[in-house]
């Protein structure tokens, strides 16, 4: 007898222990890159105080800011949405076509967004130029019901151009961190 076929066969790794583990992967990562920077940080996330959004930042933004913020924001409460449903339905469709409209106006606004880089684009905006290439793409697998390739794009569209972003975007001092914590 062979020792290949009487060696069990390991289980598959789940999704959530993936993606713990890649988010345990970010945040090390965030970490060891801010530095000098890390007391600081850790001084504003001991002084957080959780509150209703702050308006008046929000009202101060710039609009391309606003659009923004708004559009992701309701990027990720809809994809959560569309991550729990039954595929394939009529609501999966319709609210997939609103969330691909969401996924591309985020992404167009940050081609505007250059503030941050003394007005000039920055190594962000290589994940912009992705995002609006893939998009239409993972679309386009659904429309071949090539659902392997449409669920893999998705997914990783939400997961990290949205979930993983969500850290980023409330590291303290940031906007969305004021906003909620500051």
């Amino acid at each position: 007898m062979s020792s290949i076929s009487q060696t069990p066969r390991r289980a598959p790794m789940s999704f959530g222990v993936r993606f713990g583990a890649s988010m345990a992967v970010v945040v090390v990562i965030v970490a060891l890159s801010m530095g000098n920077v890390s007391g600081p940080v850790a001084r504003l996330v001991a002084q957080a105080d959780p509150h209703w959004p702050n308006m008046a930042l929000f009202t101060a933004l710039s609009p391309v800011i606003k659009v923004h913020l708004t559009t992701a924001l309701a990027a990720l409460v809809l994809g959560g949405v569309l991550m729990t449903v039954r595929k394939g339905r009529t609501f999966h469709r319709v609210g997939g076509w609103a969330w691909v409209s969401l996924v591309l106006a985020t992404a167009g606004s940050t081609i505007f967004i250059r503030d941050l880089n003394h007005g000039s684009w920055s190594w962000l905006h290589l994940f912009t130029g992705w995002v609006l290439l893939i998009t239409p793409l993972a679309v386009f697998w659904a429309k071949r019901h090539d659902v392997r390739r449409h669920r893999r794009t998705m997914m990783g569209l939400f997961y990290g151009g949205f979930a993983i972003n969500l850290v980023f975007a409330f590291i303290p001092g940031r906007t969305l961190w004021m906003m909620f914590f500051g």
